[in-house]
C-alpha cells in the first residue's frame, strides 16, 4: 500500500472518528449560565431526551423564582441548540462546544443578551431554592390565596411586595439581609407563581384590589403596624395602604417604584392614567349604560379629560422622536394579567404614612444605544426629566415623604447597589416611632 493510499485511510479514520465524537455529544443534563442585562439573573436548564427521541426541558430564573417554567420547544442539531419558552416570549440558540461542556449563544427576549451555558456538576450545580425561608398560602378573597414566604428574625415586621412579572422569591438574596434586624416577610402577588390568578379582568387586579390583598395578609399574619416596602409597580399598593389606611403601617418603602402609578403628578397629569379615566367617561356616555344623572356635568368633565389626554399623547409623540425604534420582527403582546394591572391603575395625589422613596436616578442603562450618542443622550434626559418629575410630585403632594435617589444603579437597585439600598432603609426604620 503506498504513503498516499494510507494518508488517505489515515484522513478518512480521523474524520470518522470526529463524526462519532460529535454524534455521540449529550445535550441532557443540567446547564446553567448567567444573563448580563442590568440585573446578572442565573439561569438553570434541565434537558431530558423523551421515550421517541426527542427533547423536553424545564428552565429556571433563580434569582427571580424556584419555580419551573416549561421549555414549549427544544431541538439539538449537533453542535445547535435551539429553544423556546413561550410564556416569557423568549427564544435562544446557542452552540455546544466540542468537548460538550459549554454551549454558548445569545438569549432573545425582547432584546438580544448573550447566555452562555456550562454543564453542571454535583460540586458546581446552583442550588434553586437555597433561601433560609418558610411558605404559607394565605386566603385574601374567596378562591384566592397568595404565597407568603417568611424569612424570620426578630425586629418589627417588615413585608416586601414585588415588581410586575416577579413573585416573592425575586428577594431570597435581599431579604436575609434584612433578617438580622427586621421580621421579613413577602407577598406574591395574585396572577403570578403559585398564588391564585383569578381571571385576568381589570377588576380583578385594580391598584385597590392588590392593596386589600396586602392588608389581608397583614391581618392574617397578626402584624401590627409593618413596614411595607415594594418594589417598581408594587408602588401603587403601597400608596393604597398610604392614602386609604395609613393606620395599618408604620411606613411605607418605595424601591424604584414611586411613579406615576404610585404619586399622579397633579401638575402634568400621566397619559396613561387620564387615558383610562377617559375611556370609562367615553362608556358612560356611549347607549347601553344608564345616563348619568347630570349629563352635563359628565359631558364637562369628559371634555377636560379629553384636552388633557390630546395635550399628552402630543407630548407622548414628541419624545418618541427621539427614541430608537422598536428591534424588528413580531413584537408579542403582554401578558394578560400584566395588561390588567396596567390597565387597573388608580390616581393616587397624596399619602399620609410615613414614606422612603427612593430612585434609581440615573438609571444605569448598560450598554444601550451606546453607539449611537444623540439617541442615548436623548433617552438619558427623559429618564431625568420623568425621575424629576415624580420626585417633585412626592415632595409637593406629600411633603412628609424622604426623596432619595441613588445614582447609577438600575432598576433592580437592591440588587445592583444593595449596601446603597440597606443602608437607606435602616436610617429610614430608624426615625419611626417604636413598634409596639
Amino acid at each position: 500500500m503506498n504513503d498516499r493510499k494510507l494518508r488517505t485511510i489515515s484522513v478518512a479514520a480521523s474524520l470518522l472518528c470526529i463524526a462519532a465524537t460529535l454524534c455521540a455529544q449529550d445535550i441532557t443534563g443540567n446547564w446553567q449560565g448567567t444573563i448580563d442585562s442590568g440585573s446578572k439573573l442565573r439561569v438553570i436548564l434541565q434537558i431530558e431526551k423523551t421515550a421517541d427521541g426527542t427533547f423536553k426541558g424545564m428552565a429556571y430564573s433563580i434569582d427571580q423564582s424556584p419555580n419551573p417554567t416549561p421549555v414549549t420547544t427544544i431541538s439539538f442539531t449537533n453542535p445547535t441548540l435551539k429553544f423556546t419558552v413561550d410564556s416569557l416570549h423568549a427564544s435562544y440558540e446557542g452552540t455546544l462546544s466540542p468537548d460538550g461542556k459549554t454551549i454558548t449563544g445569545t438569549l432573545i427576549q425582547g432584546k438580544a443578551n448573550l447566555l452562555a451555558f456550562e454543564r453542571a456538576t454535583k460540586e458546581t450545580a446552583w442550588k434553586i431554592d437555597p433561601s433560609p425561608h418558610t411558605k404559607q398560602m394565605i386566603p385574601v378573597e374567596k378562591d384566592v390565596m397568595l404565597e407568603v414566604l417568611d424569612w424570620g428574625g426578630t425586629g418589627r415586621p417588615l413585608v416586601l411586595l414585588t415588581g410586575l412579572g416577579d413573585n416573592a422569591h425575586v428577594f431570597d438574596n435581599f431579604a436575609p439581609k434584612l433578617a438580622a434586624t427586621y421580621h421579613v416577610y413577602g407577598i406574591t402577588r395574585r396572577g403570578f407563581g403559585v398564588s391564585s390568578a383569578p381571571s385576568f379582568t381589570t377588576t380583578n387586579y385594580t391598584a385597590a384590589r392588590l392593596g386589600t390583598d396586602v392588608l389581608a395578609v397583614i391581618d392574617a399574619l397578626h402584624l401590627s403596624r409593618p413596614v411595607v416596602a415594594g418594589h417598581s409597580v408594587a408602588g401603587e399598593e403601597l400608596s393604597y395602604i398610604g392614602s386609604q389606611h395609613p393606620e395599618k403601617v408604620a411606613g411605607l418603602i418605595y424601591l424604584d417604584a414611586g411613579y406615576p402609578y404610585a404619586m399622579y403628578d397633579k401638575a402634568n397629569g400621566n397619559f396613561l392614567i387620564d387615558a383610562i379615566d377617559l375611556r370609562e367617561q367615553l362608556n358612560q356616555i356611549l347607549p347601553g349604560r344608564p345616563p348619568a344623572e347630570d349629563q352635563k356635568k359628565l359631558l364637562d368633565e369628559f371634555i377636560s379629560n379629553l384636552q388633557l389626554v390630546e395635550n399628552e399623547a402630543i407630548r407622548q409623540r414628541q419624545d418618541l422622536e427621539h427614541m430608537p425604534p422598536p428591534p424588528p420582527g413580531p413584537h408579542p403582546a403582554a401578558p394578560p394579567v400584566a395588561v390588567a394591572i396596567m390597565t387597573g391603575q388608580q390616581r393616587f395625589t397624596t399619602i399620609s404614612a410615613p414614606a422612603l422613596v427612593i430612585f434609581a436616578s440615573p438609571h444605569d442603562l448598560g450598554q444601550t444605544m451606546k453607539d449611537k450618542p444623540e439617541i442615548r443622550a436623548a433617552m438619558e434626559a427623559n429618564d431625568k426629566r420623568n425621575v424629576d418629575l415624580q420626585a417633585n410630585a412626592f415632595k409637593t403632594q406629600a411633603p412628609s415623604a424622604h426623596v432619595v435617589r441613588i445614582p447609577n444603579a438600575n432598576h433592580y437597585l437592591f440588587r445592583s447597589n444593595e449596601a446603597d439600598v440597606l443602608r437607606e432603609i435602616n436610617a429610614f426604620i430608624s426615625t419611626l416611632p417604636a413598634a409596639n
